[in-house]
């Protein structure tokens, strides 16, 4: 799925280290070949979905040399440690730290990093 400007979903903004997912029609086998076990739909601990959007990532705290004067207000500089997963990837992720939302009708779910267990990334999947 991309982002036009006329989906409501870039007026979304995904905080720290969480990422928007769309839930994947369920499949025994991905488009890349990845075989999933026989098991995994019926436990529902594990699903799958496509990376939609990503947060910034991890925020890094501001070294005490980089301020000047600490009783001067400055700008906020916020630096981030960035996600591994990319917006079109494949995700395999835990549900249990998962939060569903239905967003335009449209079921999706709030995943933090730590809670994915496998990436899938291939462009040739998203043309």
């Amino acid at each position: 799925m991309e982002i036009s400007k006329n989906n409501k979903l870039k007026n979304l903004i995904v905080v720290g280290d969480r990422m928007l997912i769309k839930p994947a029609k369920p499949d025994s086998k991905t488009k890349g070949g990845l075989l999933l076990p026989p098991g995994y739909k019926e436990k529902e601990e594990v699903q799958t979905g496509y990376v939609i959007k990503v947060g910034p990532g991890y925020p890094i705290p501001i070294p005490a040399d980089d301020m000047d004067e600490p009783w001067k207000q400055s700008e906020e500089k916020i630096k981030y440690i960035p996600l591994q997963a990319q917006e079109g990837d494949l995700a395999i992720f835990m549900q249990k730290s998962a939060v569903e939302i239905i967003y335009n009708n449209e079921k999706y779910f709030i995943v933090p990093q730590h809670s994915i267990l496998l990436l899938e990334r291939d462009e040739s999947l998203f043309e």
